[in-house]
């Protein structure tokens, strides 16, 4: 009993050793196709440079932009002051009314912030910004009121939700006057929608044209490669195996065309970093271009190698079961 126990045992452990033997000759080949895909491409240079600058220069337009988007996020962020809302309030209001005000605004869920800017303190800016100096010190009274800044939360700031959240500031009995630029916050959202939606169709079209280019590249080199499939399939081999090595071949071009698309955006974001400071700038905001940091680079990489296998896998479904031995 025991010496059969120990057969069957044994026997397990062979068909263990086995079944791990088949793995590693299954990741063996695909490593040996790879590396022969490579191989390949590396044997007709000129060609498959001028297919790699093909699809590295198509992929480096909707890269770009999806950087761009990236940061736009970011600008936005900065531009939510633009829906900041001046509440100018009455003359008889004092500066212990304004802070009970101001306590009050400050529990709102729709206000981020709020600051006080009393009736001094605006007189004493307007002296430096206007440029009028001592001349303003004739005037018998202060005639600029106080005012009270508000901003509304990220999920308030836009132009419907910033006019009902003015609405509701003007009911206050302490204040006089509601100011905000509706119309330029409408702008500057429709701006941004356009944005966003020309960057999507314009990665759709770039992204379609990019499967084409590789699909037919696949496509001739099955053509020139046709008498070796015809002669592999006389010898019993598959569609599977023969159709892999091109696959691979889409993967490398996608691979080395998103390398080649990020070192490019990354030169132009650098180039157009300068002129982007000195326009932020005079807008009185601060902003650091995001560039192509790892999780952007990873993303750039997946989609184009994506594109290459896809593109790849139409041309061989298509061209390779055509091939037949006569």
């Amino acid at each position: 009993m025991s010496l059969l126990f120990k057969g069957r045992a044994q026997g397990a452990e062979s068909v263990k050793i086995g079944a791990f033997q088949m793995l590693i000759m299954f990741f063996t080949d695909h490593l040996r196709q790879a590396v022969n895909s490579l191989g390949e491409l590396w044997r007709s240079p000129f060609a498959s440079l001028m297919t790699i600058g093909v699809l590295g220069f198509s992929i480096t337009l909707p890269s770009t932009l999806y950087v761009l988007v990236k940061n736009t996020e970011q600008i936005s962020q900065q531009w939510e002051q633009a829906s900041e809302i001046s509440l100018f309030l009455k003359s008889g209001v004092t500066d212990a009314s304004a802070q009970q005000l101001l306590t009050r605004l400050r529990l709102w869920p729709e206000i981020a912030e709020v600051a006080y800017i009393s009736s001094e303190e605006g007189l004493k800016e307007f002296q430096i910004l206007s440029g009028l100096g001592d001349a303003l010190n004739y005037l018998e009274t202060n005639p600029l009121p106080a005012v009270v800044l508000v901003v509304p939360t990220s999920k308030h700031a836009s132009p419907t939700a910033a006019g009902i959240l003015l609405d509701k500031l003007r009911k206050e009995r302490e204040v006089e006057i509601g100011k905000l630029d509706i119309e330029w916050l409408e702008r500057l959202y429709a701006l941004i929608g356009i944005a966003k939606d020309l960057v999507t169709l314009l990665a759709v079209l770039l992204f379609f044209a990019v499967v084409l280019i590789i699909g037919n590249t696949i496509r001739l080199n099955i053509l020139n490669k046709r008498d070796e499939i015809v002669v592999m399939k006389l010898v019993g081999a598959t569609d599977a195996f023969i159709q892999r090595p091109f696959l691979y071949t889409g993967f490398w071009f996608g691979f080395l065309g998103g390398v080649m698309a990020w070192v490019t955006v990354l030169l132009i974001l650098l180039w157009v970093d300068y002129s982007m400071q000195n326009f932020m700038e005079k807008y009185q905001v601060s902003f650091d271009l995001t560039a192509m940091d790892l999780s952007t680079l990873i993303v750039m990489l997946t989609v184009s190698v994506g594109l290459g296998i896809a593109g790849s896998l139409l041309s061989v479904q298509r061209h390779v079961k055509d091939i037949e031995p006569r």
